[in-house]
């Protein structure tokens, strides 16, 4: 069961820093905050399955979700892990109407659902239409460069960057996910990633062990 709670929070500007919606006219956000609904949900509780019939997008203002597929042999195969601030389910807005993988909160978790019939409502509206179709443009040329970090960056960039954009740039970090699921989010695979860490705790930069990461300040050179 998922318990929707009050919640004291701005949601246009939640939404205005979002990439979907952040050059939208400030009138525009707010004829969306107000279609716009929040949830406090549990963790480990899903928010939908795969092939289930899309209806909402979702925003996360705190916590962690995790998206998978289940593959065929019945394994869940880790997509994406969504940080606060990120957008996800804004598939079914367009291209189909059915989300393409499950999402279950990896913490306590508090989100903006996006009603998509109420979206449809407002797309209607010639304004509200040219004004996020221009906005819709950016995000694909955002996609276009994902692939292009992705396809140029080597696995140590991509881990060091996503371990400063989920920790900072600490000593020592706690991780709330698992190596093989940061394998994944990293566009990696388990044994490439597990090849990383031999090499970067031989090398004295990096050592990840029992639920734990000591980084040295060697390994955050490159951030700077």
């Amino acid at each position: 069961m998922i318990y929707i709670l009050p919640m004291k929070m701005n949601v246009e500007e939640i939404l205005g820093r979002t990439k979907l919606f952040a050059n939208i006219t400030a009138e525009h956000r707010k004829d969306l905050a107000a279609i716009c609904r929040t949830k406090s949900v549990l963790k480990k509780r899903h928010l939908f399955f795969e092939n289930d019939k899309g209806t909402s997008v979702y925003i996360l203002i705190t916590g962690s979700i995790q998206l998978y597929k289940t593959a065929n042999d019945g394994k869940e195969v880790v997509i994406r892990v969504i940080k606060p601030g990120e957008m996800f389910g804004e598939v079914i807005l367009f291209e189909q109407d059915h989300y393409p993988v499950s999402a279950v909160t990896l913490r306590d978790s508090n989100l903006i659902l996006l009603s998509k019939q109420q979206f449809s409502s407002l797309l209607s509206q010639e304004d509200f239409r040219s004004d996020f179709f221009g906005t819709l443009m950016k995000k694909m040329r955002y996609l276009t460069e994902r692939i292009s970090y992705l396809t140029l960056h080597d696995v140590e960039e991509r881990l060091r960057s996503f371990l400063e954009d989920h920790y900072g740039k600490e000593s020592s970090i706690t991780p709330t996910i698992s190596k093989k699921d940061t394998a994944f989010s990293i566009g990696a695979t388990p044994e490439t990633f597990s090849r990383l860490l031999k090499k970067l705790a031989k090398e004295k930069r990096l050592h990840w062990e029992k639920g734990s990461i000591v980084v040295s300040e060697e390994f955050w050179k490159s951030v700077d």
